[in-house]
């Protein structure tokens, strides 16, 4: 069951992360190669251009979620 959740928190973190990319190429070229290549950039387009880069920001943290539970679920993680 636990991997279940490790495969789809995955899932959901790679695709928030493709949009994310999408999201920044649609903004600029510059944009779209510097969140592509410099990971520092990312943070900066996301407070920069919060409204085109929220939901998939947010899909992230959700599949980060979602993977940090499969750990839980698996004793890595105890609370």
């Amino acid at each position: 069951m636990a991997d279940i959740f490790l495969l789809l928190g995955l899932g959901v973190f790679i695709i928030g992360g493709i949009a994310f990319l999408i999201a920044a190429f649609k903004t600029s070229m510059l944009w779209g190669l510097g969140c592509l290549f410099i990971a520092p950039i990312q943070i900066i387009y996301l407070f920069v251009h919060w409204d085109s880069a929220k939901k998939a920001f947010l899909s992230q943290l959700v599949g980060g979620a979602i993977m940090l539970y499969s750990a839980y679920l698996q004793g890595r993680i105890n609370l």
